[in-house]
């Protein structure tokens, strides 16, 4: 059976670089240029106030989207580079331990930055506005194919981010952050377009960057899943990317549970416990309580207890990427790598998962606001959309949507261009808004005016 070679998939060339000839400085690999240029991303920063899990925390030590994507890489950095030091012998020669980690890394850190305000549920709001808007205004959607209406019907923030880094930070609509084919690679989980969409609306790229995914998969040499299909098996290296975004949600989520006083203390370190493949009687449980009762606060012992479950688990992940090496090259691994881990981690990150499920989404406070994200994201959507639609339908637009495509600026559509790319541009605007400029702009729009 044919295989993905290692030299292709960690490829150092750029998917588009306009320069010619230039040359990487002294140990600053092309990687390394990967990962700052998106540390450096305004789309990156923006993070910082988007929801991971609780919408709008008022409590400081919450992750947000950035401090989970930051927190990813770190375990992805490390996911890398023991994997390479494990498979030394089948690396090509120009790749370092530190090289592979910070292809994982920057993946990691970039595997989120499409994500829309309010997290999930500002995908799953988008996604219900324009299935109620193809009910009720159909006309919006003349002249799209099957394959664009679908993309409009499961905005997805894995094909957001994709956009994102390879059209519209840095060199827009020229290349965007311009990141080697390696890197973009590992970021792809999901290598096909909304036609071959998995359970949920799953996909990485839009049909706006279908011919980049395509261009993406030939420079690394992904394995077509059919010829004439817009599907790929994955790059190995987006396992290592999924499974510490798997590993910082299953300990993070809880911790952020217990910081908000959903889940206790005791039943959080029982799972972490079992994550590490720790028993009741182990002498770690005992040093817990010799500190509680020394009065060493929730958050340092949380920190310790987390520690030690986060080191197991990325040992156990190494070894299932190792020995399984082969089935990922051929592109037939079935299922994630937490799947071929001991059971103990198995277990322990299901039942971290469903406590998730369970306790932390289905909070009050959490549903409450998420309700709230439908209004703010209705009312955006309301007024981006219908601005882009009578501007291309009429070649103008009322006094209401010229200060609605103000808002815009240079990236406002032309009269010209077809709807789908008009859409595409709208939703590039509010899909990047933070949690915040986005309740208040809906709100201004909504009448309450502020005057400064």
């Amino acid at each position: 059976m044919s295989q993905m070679q290692w030299s292709r998939l960690l490829a150092p060339t750029r998917l588009s670089d306009r320069r010619k000839g230039a040359v990487d400085e002294v140990g600053r690999s092309p990687f390394h240029k990967d990962h700052d240029r998106i540390i450096f991303a305004g789309s990156f920063r923006r993070l910082g106030r988007k929801t991971q899990v609780h919408p709008l925390a008022e409590n400081d030590h919450i992750h947000t989207r950035l401090s989970h994507s930051l927190e990813v890489g770190c375990v992805g950095r490390s996911l890398g580079m023991m994997v390479a030091e494990r498979l030394s012998a089948n690396m090509p020669e120009h790749i370092t331990p530190a090289d592979l980690g910070v292809i994982v890394q920057a993946a990691c850190l970039a595997h989120d930055i499409g994500n829309p305000p309010f997290g999930h549920a500002g995908e799953y709001a988008i996604r219900d506005w324009f299935r109620a808007a193809r009910e009720r205004t159909p006309e919006l959607f003349n002249g799209l194919s099957d394959a664009q209406m679908e993309d409009l019907l499961t905005y997805e923030g894995n094909a957001q981010g994709f956009r994102v880094v390879t059209q519209i930070e840095y060199n827009q609509f020229s290349g965007g952050m311009r990141l080697t084919a390696a890197t973009l690679g590992a970021l792809l989980k999901y290598p096909w377009t909304v036609e071959h969409a998995l359970e949920g609306g799953k996909f990485g790229a839009y049909q706006s960057e279908r011919e980049l995914l395509a261009q993406v998969a030939e420079r690394v040499g992904l394995k077509r899943q059919s010829p004439d299909v817009s599907a790929w098996s994955r790059h190995p290296l987006a396992y290592l990317v999924e499974a510490a975004d798997d590993i910082c949600y299953a300990l993070l989520d809880l911790e952020d549970g217990v910081e908000m006083d959903i889940l206790s203390f005791d039943e959080v370190a029982e799972v972490l416990g079992q994550i590490a493949g720790l028993s009741a009687q182990d002498e770690f449980f005992t040093d817990l309580a010799r500190m509680k009762a020394e009065g060493v606060s929730r958050r340092r012992r949380m920190a310790m207890m987390r520690g030690v479950a986060m080191d197991r688990a990325v040992i156990e992940v190494v070894d299932a990427f190792v020995s399984n090496e082969q089935q990922l090259l051929e592109g037939t691994l079935s299922g994630d790598l937490l799947r071929y881990c001991q059971e103990h981690l198995r277990a322990g990150v299901a039942r971290a998962k469903q406590m998730a499920r369970e306790r932390i989404f289905k909070n009050a406070r959490k549903a409450k606001l998420e309700i709230g994200a439908y209004t703010t994201l209705g009312t955006l959507l309301e007024a981006f959309i219908g601005a882009a639609y009578e501007l291309h339908s009429t070649g103008t637009t009322n006094y209401k949507h010229q200060r609605v495509l103000m808002l815009i600026g240079e990236n406002t559509p032309e009269p010209s261009w077809d709807l789908y790319a008009s859409y595409r541009r709208m939703l590039d605007f509010i899909g990047g808004m933070t949690d915040h400029y986005a309740v208040d702009l809906a709100q201004e729009m909504g009448g309450r005016l502020r005057g400064d």
